[in-house]
């Protein structure tokens, strides 16, 4: 090299100079690009054997979730074979004075439904009806009954309960100073399917 004239060697120097830049060039527009497209597709790549693997495992649970269904579709039709249908006013009288039989409550007044919406979730297939009720019994007999029959039976509720001394109630007198007297207002679904 230090035999060549002083225009040669700067001219290969240029030329090495050259070369150099567009080898540098060269790597970041095309290898660096080419790479960073690979590790994308990669990246992609993964994400869509991820979801044929969540999709594989969902077609391999169809079973289950058929089997699944139609054990929670049972159930949603034996709870609607006891929910309220047909002649309303016998149907609330029956169903109470079948579950207070071995109860110490007296309830001897119903009024007739009272078609009411159920406002707790967006299109909800079920109209329900409200019956107002009145009785007597003491209070852990009242309170006792009240736990049951709401946890007896799925589709009803009981609200508004209003106690009272039933001594001092006209409607339910029955002069024991122990005995309280007792409105309530009694919501059931009404079973969509029976007319």
């Amino acid at each position: 090299m230090k035999n060549l004239p002083k225009e040669k060697r700067d001219r290969l120097f240029l030329i090495a100079l050259g070369t150099i830049v567009i080898l540098i060039a060269l790597w970041y527009g095309l290898i660096s690009t080419q790479k960073k497209s690979l590790v994308n597709l990669r990246n992609r790549t993964g994400e869509q054997r991820d979801k044929v693997g969540s999709a594989q495992r969902l077609i391999a649970s169809t079973s289950d979730l058929q089997k699944n269904l139609e054990v929670t579709t049972e159930k949603l039709r034996s709870v609607e074979q006891g929910m309220a249908s047909g002649d309303m006013y016998s149907w609330i009288i029956q169903t109470v004075n079948r579950f207070r039989a071995d109860r110490k409550v007296d309830i001897p007044q119903f009024s007739r439904e009272v078609a009411t919406e159920v406002s707790v979730l967006a299109k909800f297939p079920y109209k329900a009806a409200l019956f107002n009720v009145r009785g007597s019994a003491y209070f852990h007999d009242f309170g006792k009954f009240i736990a049951d029959f709401e946890n007896t039976f799925p589709y009803l509720r009981v609200q508004n309960v209003e106690l009272e001394p039933a001594a001092s109630s006209s409607a339910t007198s029955t002069g024991d100073a122990e005995k309280l007297a007792f409105k309530m207002e009694i919501v059931t679904l009404v079973n969509p399917h029976v007319p």
